[in-house]
């Protein structure tokens, strides 16, 4: 059980074949917002998590988007549970907490609106889709707040900023 030590997070980084960009965060980047996500919800996850992140282009993000959600877009991140267990993932060493799928062509656009930089927007969107894994969601406006206070406490612990921000404006 994971017993307020810090936890780890392993990320598996794969490219789309048709996707490649200098300006993309590395493997290291990933893991370490990953591990904030993880650690501010230590009573959700083992000690070390296990995230595959995979990064894809427009036509494959539309694709999943489609197919698991229903809808016709591109999308900036989808997020693939690794399910349910009959072991809680609190009791395991080491657990697979999920795919993420992002969308790096939708994240620079997005980026490129809201006046961030490309790192910032991915960071966000990398932590936003992590506690997804973990069953955070924002159906409904209180569990929104919930989700969104918890996303701004874990940037502001990685020194970047609100990402709702420009929202509130």
């Amino acid at each position: 059980m994971n017993t307020g030590q810090s936890t780890q997070a392993e990320v598996c980084l794969q490219f789309a074949a048709d996707v490649r960009d200098s300006m993309c965060p590395d493997q290291s980047a990933f893991a370490a917002w990953v591990a904030a996500a993880l650690s501010a919800a230590q009573d959700k996850v083992p000690a070390k998590g296990v995230v595959g992140i995979r990064v894809v282009s427009p036509a494959e993000s539309a694709e999943l988007n489609r197919n698991y959600r229903g809808k016709d877009a591109p999308t900036n991140i989808l997020a693939f549970p690794a399910g349910p267990s009959h072991v809680p993932a609190s009791e395991l060493e080491e657990h697979e907490v999920g795919d993420l799928v992002l969308c790096l062509e939708v994240a620079r656009s997005e980026a490129d609106a809201q006046h961030k930089t490309l790192t910032q927007h991915i960071a966000h969107l990398t932590v936003h889709g992590t506690l997804h894994l973990l069953g955070y969601d924002h159906l409904d406006e209180a569990d929104a707040s919930h989700m969104e206070a918890l996303e701004r406490t874990i940037l502001e612990r990685l020194g970047l900023p609100d990402p709702y921000q420009n929202d509130a404006a």
